[in-house]
């Protein structure tokens, strides 16, 4: 278990490694230099205050929706649970878009966006809540409330385009996830909270472990089901929340890296929990290198220096794909 913790944590760094060489306007050359303590004052703010708080910011984005999206399944005992279809995700996209559009926040005030993607998570999962009733544990009829919760929830957002057009940019990052343009800022908010959620989250390992084994059985171990689900649930909209705060709505991260984790590590959630969180950093990280090496190449082929492509596209189109292959492989699939 060791070397796989081990293994993991230094793919998280050769995938750091990787995204710091492989954004446009620097030579890998150049990089190196820079890191020896060499280059001149552009290379350096370019390195220094552009690439590395976006790598550290992937990793931070990554781990928390990867732990979020392990928290719900269990929580809620259903493998199909997820930031993304449990209203979580859409809704903290329209708490902080309506801040935004509101002036009640914005990317000069990150600490009002994490509030109000909170209470839009929030928001989001009470409507699933409300809609699939006390036995939204069944894994299709969740799925099918939070599809309709996240449909309802884009409705909304759409409407806000309609009242504030001139929003559209911060939108469509929020809605696709992206880590362009994230600065020390983003990070030195990110982490704090991602390391306090982080821990609580592994302080309820043994509540979440009952819960995986039905009500029940934590029941007569002396659990309160009710209460250690809903400190779970509050974990999971805020790891969420400064996730989506972070970088937006990364598609199918908290979904497929905690079934990942549980299979390399476990079902014992005190080494899946943390094996959780590297999985996702190294996940996103890794996702976001790729598309910004399929930028260069994109800008290159195509002739457009502008073309970018957001990390969130990616893990989106790779994630669906991933998930049709499980299911046809295993339709059957439960905990």
């Amino acid at each position: 278990m060791t070397r796989r913790f081990a293994v993991l944590a230094a793919l998280a760094l050769v995938c750091a490694g990787v995204e710091l060489v492989a954004g446009r306007g620097m030579s890998p050359g150049a990089v190196w230099d820079v890191l020896g303590g060499g280059g001149d004052a552009t290379e350096r703010h370019i390195l220094l205050q552009l690439r590395l708080p976006r790598a550290l910011v992937a990793l931070g984005a990554g781990a928390c929706l990867a732990v979020a999206g392990l928290v719900l399944q269990s929580a809620l005992r259903n493998p199909l649970a997820g930031p993304e279809v449990t209203g979580v995700t859409p809704g903290a996209v329209l708490g902080a878009v309506t801040a935004t559009a509101l002036g009640l926040a914005g990317w000069d005030s990150p600490l009002a966006v994490v509030l109000a993607a909170c209470a839009g998570g929030c928001a989001g999962a009470l409507l699933l809540w409300l809609l699939a009733g006390r036995g939204g544990g069944d894994p299709a009829r969740t799925a099918v409330h939070g599809v309709l919760v996240s449909a309802v929830l884009g409705g909304l957002t759409a409407m806000v385009l309609l009242v504030e057009p001139g929003e559209l940019g911060s939108v469509v990052q929020w809605l696709v996830g992206t880590t362009e343009g994230r600065v020390w800022e983003h990070w030195h908010l990110l982490w704090p909270w991602a390391l306090a959620w982080g821990v609580a989250a592994w302080l309820l390992a043994g509540p979440l472990t009952l819960l995986r084994c039905g009500d029940d059985i934590a029941l007569a171990a002396g659990l309160s089901a009710h209460r250690a689900r809903t400190l779970a649930l509050g974990c999971a909209v805020a790891l969420t929340a400064g996730a989506v705060a972070a970088v937006g709505a990364l598609g199918f991260v908290g979904l497929l890296v905690p079934h990942l984790a549980v299979a390399v590590f476990g079902a014992d959630l005190r080494r899946s929990l943390p094996g959780a969180a590297l999985t996702g950093a190294v996940v996103v990280c890794g996702a976001d290198a790729v598309a910004q090496l399929s930028s260069r190449l994109l800008a290159l082929t195509l002739d457009a220096d502008r073309l970018t492509l957001p990390v969130g596209a990616l893990t989106a189109c790779l994630g669906a794909g991933l998930l049709l292959v499980v299911v046809r492989r295993a339709p059957g699939r439960t905990f």
